[in-house]
């Protein structure tokens, strides 16, 4: 996947992270409202997992996954763990499957340019990937709530 590498980078990430929020709504339209798991399942494609982590009246964190397969030992990626912000409406990554947790990022590092290109990163792949679910036809609705059995 190209990167995108903006000279603005902090008003872009705000955008950015603007726009994924409203993406994060299309793909769960009762996003405020929706329970603590969900599994969205268009005919022929894998899984999609929602995980609802922690919620308080004004964020939510939840993760979302897709399951490549039907077992526990299933194929589960990316395992991208979002914070949306419901009064702000923005929604940011905290992080992947393949990256540490954000905070652990900011400890590893002092420069305040290294940490705004690691969010800028973690946050480009998440307008990526929830363009592909959208494309693909993947939504949650609030019947949708079960209990995940791979997760």
């Amino acid at each position: 996947m190209s990167l995108l590498n903006p000279v603005n980078k902090s008003f872009c990430l705000h955008t950015l992270c603007e726009s994924n929020y409203y993406k994060l709504v299309r793909l769960i339209p009762d996003l405020r409202r929706i329970g603590e798991s969900a599994i969205a399942r268009p005919a022929g494609k894998p899984t999609l997992h929602f995980r609802l982590i922690d919620k308080t009246p004004y964020t939510l964190t939840l993760e979302l996954t897709h399951c490549f397969g039907d077992r526990m030992d299933a194929f589960v990626e990316p395992a991208v763990r979002i914070r949306a912000y419901l009064d702000a409406e923005t929604a940011e990554v905290l992080a992947d499957h393949n990256r540490p947790h954000i905070e652990h990022a900011f400890r590893q590092t002092e420069r305040a340019g290294e940490i705004m290109d690691y969010k800028w990163t973690l946050n480009y792949f998440l307008e990526k990937w929830l363009n592909h679910c959208l494309q693909l036809g993947y939504r949650f609705e609030l019947g949708s709530s079960q209990t995940p059995a791979i997760i």
